[in-house]
């Protein structure tokens, strides 16, 4: 499963609005406030009425049944009592070992999901009546307990950040009948109103940026890992260099994405030139051309919700407002499933990828150094940019979409494939997950939104006429 303002640029009204010493954090300082005082209210409540909260069948204050706490939080009216015991459940979750977490995560799917003899009563009288209110009815008897202990969860102090920790834990229990797939159904539902782009708030990083902040941008960097503060320095201080982040209200110290952008005057064909230490930064007023070449997502417990085209967009008009100069976005990207689907297919005598005389000449990618010869490297250029085009345009995961991610992440946001470049990235990682390919995506501000629609409707991949003339039976 990567905005603008740094020297001399303007500030944007939305990055004004999260300036870290802006109106936007001191109204999140009261809030963080006003919600510790009621949590300390409902503790000294639920001190006061023990006999009220305890647990039945349990001593009073069992804080390791979390099961029991999620009965008691849903059985709750008081909102005060209520956060009380939110914040209890989570603390009691966190300090859990792996065994009790999973057996709660589990019984989300069967205690906590919906009272199904509601449903079928709801369901009788829907069938039988057939009014609009019959049918509310039985939405609202269908929603499972758990959606509601999620909100009420999520009203306790850092909650809502407590809820990603759980789902990316709950993700990694997830197997053929687990019975967590509709748990996770219920919290991603919620997840994606919660995190609704309208929420978003977009923040400049540079050098300027606090340290905490800038360290969480060199752990999650996930496409070119950054390795120290000098090489993150390079990336976000230089005047031809940008970074931008997303964050939520309540996660205002807790990056969602962010995009890291390179200010060129040509489309970019390899990776190494735009990291290397020893380079001669441009003026950005010189720069014609915004590459996007690392876009993380920070938060494994968030994976499912798309940020992309709310992203990229804003990026894109953000640096056009700043540097007219600038007309043209592009991505440098990875493509992390080609080599694993290059040697199976490489291997089938049946493949319609490759012909056998293609097949035969890939024989030599079974040598460590099978790049590091020119007239190898050219006799091998044919026949692996025609496998990388058959791999994007024709190769299809089973949802009848591109097999590569990156792929459908970009052309699901609107971006045309522009470009295949061979030996785009000659690191380790590069060779082994790529053999070296990496792709120019290209987000055309006119068009992205009938790319989008078309890619939506039919999962035709847009792309341009170099990439499909790779196919043509005399290409090079």
């Amino acid at each position: 499963m990567d905005l603008i303002a740094s020297h001399g640029s303007k500030p944007v009204d939305e990055l004004q609005a999260v300036d870290s010493n802006g109106k936007n954090d001191v109204n999140a300082s009261f809030v963080r406030r006003l919600l510790a005082t009621l949590v300390g209210r409902g503790l000294a409540l639920v001190r006061w009425r023990p006999a009220a909260l305890s647990l039945p069948g349990r001593a009073t204050g069992a804080d390791t049944d979390l099961v029991g706490l999620g009965d008691m939080l849903l059985s709750r009216r008081g909102e005060a009592s209520g956060v009380a015991i939110a914040k209890r459940l989570l603390r009691a979750y966190t300090r859990a070992n792996e065994d009790s977490r999973i057996q709660f995560l589990r019984s989300l799917a069967v205690r906590f999901g919906p009272d199904l003899e509601k449903v079928k009563a709801a369901a009788n009288v829907f069938l039988s009546a057939g009014t609009p209110e019959a049918a509310q009815a039985l939405h609202v008897a269908a929603e499972p307990r758990r959606q509601e202990l999620f909100r009420r969860l999520n009203l306790a102090p850092d909650g809502t950040a407590a809820l990603i920790r759980m789902r990316e834990e709950l993700l990694s229990h997830i197997n053929a009948g687990s019975r967590l797939e509709a748990v996770d159904a219920d919290i991603l539902h919620l997840f994606t109103a919660w995190f609704n782009r309208g929420f978003l708030l977009a923040r400049p990083i540079d050098w300027t940026t606090p340290a905490h902040i800038l360290e969480k941008i060199i752990r999650y960097e996930a496409v070119h890992q950054i390795q120290d503060w000098q090489d993150l320095r390079r990336r976000i201080e230089p005047s031809d260099r940008r970074c931008f982040a997303f964050f939520h209200p309540c996660l205002l110290d807790e990056p969602l994405i962010f995009v890291e952008v390179a200010l060129t005057r040509d489309v970019p064909a390899a990776i190494g030139p735009l990291l290397a230490a020893e380079r001669e930064p441009m003026p950005a007023t010189e720069a014609t051309t915004a590459v996007f070449y690392s876009i993380s997502n920070c938060q494994v417990g968030l994976r499912g919700i798309s940020f992309g085209n709310f992203l990229i967009k804003q990026v894109a008009e953000e640096l056009k407002k700043s540097l007219p100069s600038i007309s043209r976005f592009v991505t440098l990207s990875p493509v992390p499933g080609f080599s694993r689907w290059l040697d199976k297919e490489r291997q089938s005598v049946e493949s319609t990828a490759f012909s056998p005389e293609d097949r035969e000449k890939l024989k030599a990618l079974d040598e460590p150094e099978w790049f590091a010869s020119q007239e190898q490297l050219d006799a091998l250029r044919g026949p692996l940019l025609r496998g990388a085009a058959y791999y994007f345009l024709y190769a299809k995961a089973l949802i009848g979409r591109p097999l590569d991610p990156v792929a459908r992440f970009h052309l699901g946001n609107g971006a045309r494939l522009d470009r295949l470049n061979l030996l785009g990235d000659t690191s380790q990682r590069g060779i082994k997950q790529s053999k070296g390919l990496m792709v120019n995506y290209l987000y055309d501000l006119k068009v992205v939104e009938k790319n989008h629609e078309l890619y939506a409707d039919t999962g035709e991949v847009v792309a341009s006429p170099i990439v499909r003339r790779l196919l043509a039976h005399d290409a090079a």
